[in-house]
């Protein structure tokens, strides 16, 4: 995360025109009726009195999209995860200090609203990326200043509980403006749901948690096995940023912010083995963001901010996992999060400073992507979930 931005997934009606905005909702639509549409959850900078997150409708056939509803109340509401079934939004309040949170929200798809269930302090500054563990029952926040995870325990209803656990982590690494201590920057679960992944940007570390054997639920301390952590390191001045595994699950991608490079790893059982760096910024920006793979596992895509935005599009050897890269598709400013509709015909990118969501077309067989001109214009997009 780039420190100057710390003072930050359908319808019964025909879908209108290709760029959307509140303005143009007339009725609510219900999405659900039609299996080529998706919910789109839009999570972005905002003060309390705007509405931080949205909902739009997303046809996957078409890349046509209409806004549906939003909720004001929270501030800066840039990350965003859905539960499962789609009936509940989890979002951070980005703020810096001891006023961050994390927020559960319901979305009640017959009404077509979101409602803010309640609210907890995270205890950790400036929660940048959330996540929910894989049965649902816990959620976690990677918290940028605060150099911390904070695990919180969800009651029966979605709802946040307290007795929150918060685990810290000191260090540093050679960038004395972006590394002078831990910055928590994505946690993720492990595909086989045994472990959980921490990115240190701060550290150059990914921090690994085993999974506990003895969970409780509601005892957010039960949830990771401490005494069990282990550190990948990774090239000092790498920043890490974002990781992302392979459909196969043997390989995985971490995204640097500060060397704008990608890292391919081997996945086996908790174990990362580095078989690959490769540049996604060759201009130094130092602002990499975003890292996903095609539904079908053939094609990565790595998103650069701050000079030359774009997405950088890598083929993926499916024997080695190891990546070439095959073109550079340039975007609006600040390329900050992007998402793949799951039948893998559209990328969509959040371009935070030109306040519009990109909708580009992917070609199946080369992994480049075109513009469609079907911009969203919203104000300050971060972080972009489909959901059902």
């Amino acid at each position: 995360m780039n420190k100057k931005l710390m003072t930050l997934c359908m319808s019964s009606m025909i879908l209108g025109a290709c760029t959307s905005s509140p303005k143009q909702q007339t009725e609510p639509t219900a999405a659900a009726e039609n299996t080529n549409r998706m919910y789109m959850l839009v999570g972005s900078y905002a003060t309390p009195d705007e509405e931080g997150i949205k909902i739009y409708s997303f046809d996957e056939q078409t890349g046509n999209s209409q806004y549906i509803s939003g909720i004001k109340g929270i501030s800066n509401p840039s990350y965003l995860i859905p539960s499962a079934d789609g009936e509940r939004i989890y979002a951070v309040g980005e703020d810096a200090g001891k006023s961050s949170t994390a927020n559960a929200i319901k979305f009640d798809k017959e009404q077509q609203k979101l409602t803010l269930l309640n609210s907890q302090f995270t205890d950790g500054g400036a929660p940048c990326y959330i996540t929910l563990s894989p049965s649902g029952k816990f959620v976690l926040t990677a918290n940028y200043m605060g150099g911390s995870i904070t695990v919180l325990p969800l009651d029966k209803d979605g709802k946040l509980n307290s007795g929150t656990r918060l685990i810290s982590f000191t260090g540093n690494s050679l960038d004395k403006e972006r590394q002078t201590q831990p910055h928590l920057h994505c946690v993720e679960f492990t595909p086989d749901h045994k472990y959980l992944l921490a990115s240190d940007l701060g550290t150059d570390r990914i921090h690994v948690f085993p999974v506990s054997e003895h969970v409780t639920d509601g005892v957010s301390h039960s949830l990771l096995n401490e005494s069990g952590e282990s550190d990948i390191k990774v090239e000092p001045e790498s920043g890490p940023r974002h990781i992302c595994f392979h459909p196969n699950q043997k390989f995985a991608y971490l995204i640097n912010e500060i060397s704008g490079k990608v890292i391919a790893f081997s996945y086996d059982k908790g174990k990362l083995n580095a078989i690959q760096y490769i540049e996604a910024d060759t201009v130094g920006a130092k602002g990499s963001g975003d890292i996903h793979i095609s539904p079908d596992g053939k094609f990565l895509y790595a998103s650069n901010r701050l000079k030359a935005d774009g997405i950088a599009i890598f083929a993926i050897n499916q024997e080695e996992g190891t990546l070439t890269k095959t073109g550079y598709q340039p975007t609006d400013i600040h390329p900050r999060n992007f998402i793949i509709s799951r039948n893998g015909r559209y990328l969509l990118v959040a371009c935070r400073d030109s306040n519009s969501i990109q909708v580009f077309e992917r070609d199946p067989q080369t992994g480049l992507l075109k513009d469609t001109g079907k911009t969203i214009k919203t104000n300050k997009p971060v972080c972009l979930k489909f959901t059902c």
